[in-house]
């Protein structure tokens, strides 16, 4: 099957920028469970959980395609000092996860590839979804 290879790059992007999510989450769970807050500290490990299937999603796309997965170098976790900084780097990570899937998306709209433009609509209608959650949890921490 011949795919082009910016399309490639765009999955392997997508996919780099989820396993960092995964890595983010999953140690920003970690942090709260140190500070005896273990509800935050599940809602926290089941958004890795979530990021770990965007990334299995791309994966399976990546091998469909003929091509091995492999996720570039990730970026450090963005911790904090109290929950609302947590959420602020989390809200920057889905805004950066939107864009980048808005572009992916465009890319393979125009190299008139259905299936992976459909994988990179559905995984970034739940990027937005992300954004939305964060600003109500956000809301909710001051009001």
């Amino acid at each position: 099957m011949s795919v082009d290879p910016r399309t490639l790059g765009w999955l392997a992007r997508a996919l780099t920028h989820e396993m960092g999510a995964v890595q983010q989450y999953l140690a920003q769970s970690v942090l709260a469970r140190l500070w005896g807050d273990e509800a935050l500290a599940a809602k926290l490990r089941r958004e890795a959980e979530e990021e770990l299937g965007h990334a299995e999603r791309l994966m399976e796309r990546l091998i469909l395609l003929g091509v091995a997965p492999s996720a570039g170098n990730l970026p450090p976790a963005r911790l904090g000092r109290g929950e609302d900084e947590l959420l602020a780097a989390d809200r920057a990570l889905e805004v950066d996860a939107v864009r980048l899937y808005r572009e992916a998306l465009a890319h393979a709209q125009r190299m008139r590839d259905p299936d992976s433009a459909a994988l990179l609509e559905s995984i970034l209608g739940e990027e937005i979804a992300h954004v939305h959650e964060i600003d109500g949890m956000r809301g909710q921490a001051h009001g």
